[in-house]
């Protein structure tokens, strides 16, 4: 809890320095920027890390007391987390080229919000892996 506790504020620090980069649309803010990404992604494999390396005994002991194993909670939230993530981003672009069909044929809607549901039908298959994963801890 507590490396959370050290961790946010630092992210939404680096996310407005970010914001505020992306306005300039120079190279030198593209490559300030794809250095914070992976400053970023080294962070949070690091929180990661230490999340899954945490203390044997703790998981010992929530196992002995019938707790649920940290270990499928951690899968879990990386299942749901990306799923909905993917399912962010093809919806995005589904819906920018449904939108821009639309435009030109009002008639194209049936077809362009069905695959607007099949992106959307990704985040399902994550929650339905995360249930599994906490079924079976």
């Amino acid at each position: 809890m507590l490396t959370w506790l050290i961790v946010l504020p630092v992210l939404v620090a680096v996310l407005g320095a970010v914001r505020l980069l992306r306005r300039r649309r120079t190279r030198h803010a593209f490559r300030w920027l794809l250095a914070t990404n992976l400053a970023l992604l080294g962070g949070a494999l690091g929180v990661l890390a230490t999340a899954l390396a945490g203390p044997a005994q703790a998981s010992a002991q929530a196992a002995a007391s019938g707790g649920v194993n940290g270990s499928a909670l951690i899968g879990a939230a990386i299942a749901v987390a990306g799923a909905s993530m993917g399912a962010a981003i093809a919806v995005a672009y589904t819906g920018a080229a449904a939108l821009a069909a639309l435009s030109e044929r009002p008639e194209m809607f049936g077809r362009a919000m069905v695959i607007v549901g099949l992106a959307e039908g990704i985040a399902v298959y994550g929650l339905v892996v995360a249930i599994l994963l906490i079924g079976k801890a």
